[in-house]
């Protein structure tokens, strides 16, 4: 086992260097596709082998084979740490990049940039397995910025396009302002693990997962308000990855990139990974009430907010966008619940259920949506086709599947981990001093799963049904994907149809990750009751039936009806964009330009006047300076009659 999981993150960074090496080379680029595939096909098997013989339960196991920095005192060794919970992330990074990597090689097929995409998928996959395998937290914030890294890259990979490498930019400069925290955070965390815990030789070995851990509970009785103030930053770290309010507005711009980017990266991968950060610090969060109860109210926020900005977007790759952050806000929920009486293990089960569901139906759903974007020759706006069930069949179905599971009806996979999370808050109500605040975070959960019906609802039907048309850059005939895009739908359907109901009954995720090391267990696992089943169902349907009707109406009727406020509101993003210009891009560019005013005046003046003295200097002296025997010959008299006077005055 230990041997053989340094093949996980080590195929893909080989396929990258290959597709690097083609690239440079300059021939069989279009052969880039076979080192990505093999090599996450690599990774794939032995995380699923690893999987099956570890056979569950609490086991914690470390190896380190590279040293990457030995100067002096400081030694900071590679080692990765496999338990419960990084096996079972990493099997859904491994699955999903596969079956997103057989998409994409028919899907690029022909683009100039071919070996170039492949290049950085497998690199992301690279850092992204070692974000999730790595058992030090500096080491997680290192491959941290190295998923940013890609994903900047890939979002601005048509970069001639000045939308695309604008929204590269402002994905980029997001990240990294929650970055900036998550950073502090980790700083902190090393202050107070050395307040507690004996000083070693090796200060890196300080955020060791194990130290950290061992150290929480000393914290919480001697720096409480530190560690409030660690939690907080890593809180806001995670919800800046996970784009949720108010960092959520780098994720819908980040829809100018290829499609695959769009599914793997910021629909089922990188985007989770603050969800990750949240489960594998959960036993430092669960001394960290205040950060705890911040996602929960982030969570429902950007549940709800997600859900009404996706109901009126008519670009079929931002609802999915707006759905996944909705989405995302769901497992902050989770965590939420974890506020309650040693409740947080049930929540990281919670979360990371959700996860595991969400990683297989949204990428299914944005691969769909870009076999409906091949076909429509690029055009992704809802209002410029329809009825296309019949021109598409196998994408419809596939799309319909995703979207069933995105919904949250039985029994397909999102209803099971959606109930998960709102039988848990609900469980939750009577809890005597975060009671009422359960109560109102799952009202919230059931007006976000309201919304996510209507608009998933209504994206289909006005995608698939209705009147048969299409734009003029689809041709005359549009055509379904080919063999290589449907074949790895097909795959991720079954995960989409089975794996809710296989978790929830078999019971298997919390069997896995449960005992986790350094967290209190509830004792009781909660199970869903049929008047929560009854009234979810209810509401799916519901929103089903209204987001039917919204779909299947006419766009000449809609254009014709003159739009109310908040339509025109929500279909503006709620005007959050600009209002953050306003607040924090405009004044910011202001003080750069008085800072480079400053600097160009006055800094750069003194700078130029001080340079210019000995210029200055020397012009005056060369003017002594003729050449001339008879000017020197009278200088040399001058002076001596001088020095004779000053000689006999003295005297």
């Amino acid at each position: 086992m230990l041997n053989a999981i340094w093949l996980v993150p080590l195929a893909p960074l080989c396929g990258s260097l290959i597709c690097m090496a083609l690239i440079m080379a300059g021939r069989r680029k279009e052969l880039a596709h076979l080192p990505t595939i093999i090599g996450m096909a690599i990774a794939a098997v032995v995380a699923i082998v690893t999987y099956f013989e570890s056979k569950g339960g609490e086991f914690v196991v470390s190896t380190q084979a590279y040293t990457w920095l030995n100067v002096g005192t400081i030694n900071i060794p590679v080692s990765l740490r496999l338990d419960g919970l990084s096996l079972t992330h990493l099997n859904v990074v491994t699955f999903i990049s596969l079956m997103v990597a057989i998409y994409s090689s028919g899907y690029m097929k022909g683009d100039p940039g071919y070996a170039r995409f492949f290049a950085l998928i497998s690199a992301f996959v690279f850092c992204m397995s070692m974000l999730v395998l790595v058992g030090n937290l500096l080491l997680l914030y290192a491959f941290w910025e190295g998923v940013g890294l890609c994903s900047y890259l890939l979002i601005g990979f048509w970069y001639q396009k000045p939308s695309a490498a604008k929204a590269a930019m402002k994905a980029f400069l997001v990240n990294r302002l929650a970055d900036c925290a998550f950073l502090a955070g980790v700083i902190t965390l090393w202050y107070g693990v050395g307040l507690v815990l004996d000083d070693t030789t090796n200060v890196i070995a300080r955020l060791d997962y194990d130290a950290i851990f061992t150290a929480v509970p000393l914290l919480a009785a001697q720096h409480p308000d530190l560690l409030g103030w660690v939690g907080c930053f890593i809180l806001v770290g995670a919800i800046g990855k996970s784009a949720q309010f108010p960092f959520h507005v780098w994720l819908p711009d980040a829809m100018e990139g290829p499609t695959p980017v769009s599914a793997l990266i910021h629909a089922a991968t990188m985007v989770t990974a603050g969800i990750y950060l949240l489960a594998r610090m959960s036993p430092l969060l669960s001394e960290a009430p205040t950060a705890l109860l911040l996602a929960g109210w982030l969570g429902a926020i950007t549940a709800v907010l997600g859900g009404v900005i996706a109901l009126f977007q008519s670009d079929l790759k931002r609802v999915l966008a707006y759905s996944t952050i909705s989405q995302l806000g769901y497992m902050f929920l989770a965590f939420g619940a974890g506020l309650g009486d040693a409740t947080l293990s049930l929540a990281v089960v919670a979360a990371m259920f959700h996860l595991i569901t969400h990683a297989f139906f949204k990428a299914q759903l944005f691969l769909t949506a870009g076999n409906v974007m091949h076909a429509m020759g690029d055009v992704i706006d809802m209002r410029q086709f329809g009825g296309l069930k019949s021109i598409l069949p196998k994408t419809h179905i596939l799309f319909l599947l995703g979207a069933i599971a995105l919904v949250g009806l039985p029994p397909l996979a999102g209803f099971w981990s959606k109930e998960s999370i709102l039988g848990l808050l609900l469980s939750q109500s009577n809890d005597p001093v975060y009671g009422p605040v359960f109560v109102c975070w799952f009202a919230l959960g059931l007006a976000a799963a309201l919304l996510t019906a209507i608009y998933t609802s209504k994206a289909y039907f006005k995608t698939f049904h209705g009147e048969e048309h299409w734009p003029a850059e689809a041709g005359e005939h549009p055509h379904e994907a080919s063999t290589a895009m449907l074949a790895p739908l097909w795959v991720l359907a079954i995960g989409t149809v089975f794996s809710g109901i296989v978790i929830f009954y078999f019971d298997t995720l919390a069997g896995f990750i449960l005992p986790m090391p350094f967290l209190e267990v509830a004792h009781e696992h909660h199970h869903e009751s049929w008047l929560l089943v009854l009234l979810s169902i209810s509401i799916a349907v519901a929103g089903v039936l209204i987001g039917r009707w919204l779909g299947l109406r006419k766009n000449q009727a809609e254009s014709a009806k003159t739009p109310n406020a908040f339509a025109i509101f929500a279909e503006n993003r709620f005007y959050l964009d600009e209002l953050f210009y306003n607040l924090l891009v405009a004044p910011t560019l202001y003080l750069a330009s008085v800072i480079a005013a400053f600097d160009m005046h006055v800094i750069d003046s003194m700078a130029r006047y001080i340079a210019s003295l000995p210029e200055t200097i020397g012009n005056q002296i060369r003017l002594w300076q003729s050449g001339r025997v008879s000017h020197y010959a009278a200088g040399m008299v001058i002076g001596i009659i001088a020095l004779l006077t000053l000689v006999y005055l003295r005297s």
